[in-house]
């Protein structure tokens, strides 16, 4: 006889695929109804299933629901109706910089839209700091972003290394505009992007080349003080490496403007 996976009982969808039992229980079913949610198991404008069914579904007491339904409401998944029950919110309303949400979206975006999107903010911010720090940048600053260019020709057969340093010369470009603000939604986005492979594509010595001439262009236009250049530079350089990271999935397209 062939076993078979026991089925929930009729209304009760499949609980997580936990090897173990999560120490903070409130994390664990948070994040895992962030997953359902941007998967549309609980499709936007549906409602969310009653307190009773997601304890019995996760195997938690009625605290650990209320407290994850809050956390969803503070990420704009959910909107908490008295008397009306917990109603999924369309995707226009999620915080697409909340870590769980923007992870969630990622994964389940095979277009990679999502990506497109966080480039063409990423660019945006960046050409804008790039234009200022041609106008404010000091010697020191020069002299880091020449040093990074320089060893960053060294290590293209070392893509690792080479993207640390690469990510240091965006973020000594950033801190030279003063621009804190920028800064801080460029980081955020990357941090939770820079282990995700649909993001980092692929890499190799020859890619690694070719990014680091749009690096020596955006440093060159900074040490002329050409704001305008500076600003273009940086424009063409983030657009060209991420359209070769990406591939042929979805549109290219939404990059251009």
């Amino acid at each position: 006889m062939t076993a078979t996976t026991p089925q929930p009982a009729a209304g009760v969808p499949l609980g997580p695929e936990w090897t173990r039992r999560p120490a903070n229980l409130t994390a664990a079913v948070t994040a895992e109804l962030v997953q359902r949610i941007v998967r549309q198991v609980y499709p936007s404008g549906t409602a969310l299933p009653p307190e009773p069914v997601l304890c019995e579904t996760f195997s938690v007491s009625r605290t650990v629901i209320r407290e994850a339904v809050k956390v969803l409401q503070e990420k704009g998944l959910v909107r908490v109706r008295q008397g009306a029950g917990t109603a999924v919110t369309p995707a226009a309303h999620w915080n697409m910089l909340d870590e769980l949400v923007l992870a969630a979206t990622i994964a389940e975006d095979e277009s990679l839209a999502i990506l497109d999107d966080l480039v063409v903010t990423r660019r945006l911010l960046e050409s804008d700091m790039a234009q200022v720090a041609a106008r404010t940048a000091d010697e020191q600053t020069l002299a880091r972003l020449r040093e990074l260019v320089d060893r960053m020709d060294e290590l293209v057969d070392d893509p690792a290394t080479y993207q640390e340093h690469d990510r240091a010369f965006h973020d000594t470009i950033m801190r030279a505009s003063g621009n804190r603000i920028a800064r801080g939604v460029v980081r955020s986005l990357e941090s939770q992007v820079i282990n995700t492979a649909s993001y980092m594509g692929r890499s190799g010595r020859d890619m690694c080349k070719a990014s680091n001439r749009g690096h020596r262009r955006i440093c060159e236009r900074i040490a002329a003080g050409d704001e305008t250049g500076a600003a273009k530079a940086m424009f063409t350089h983030i657009t060209e490496a991420w359209l070769v990271r990406r591939g042929e999935a979805g549109d290219p397209g939404r990059l251009e403007r």
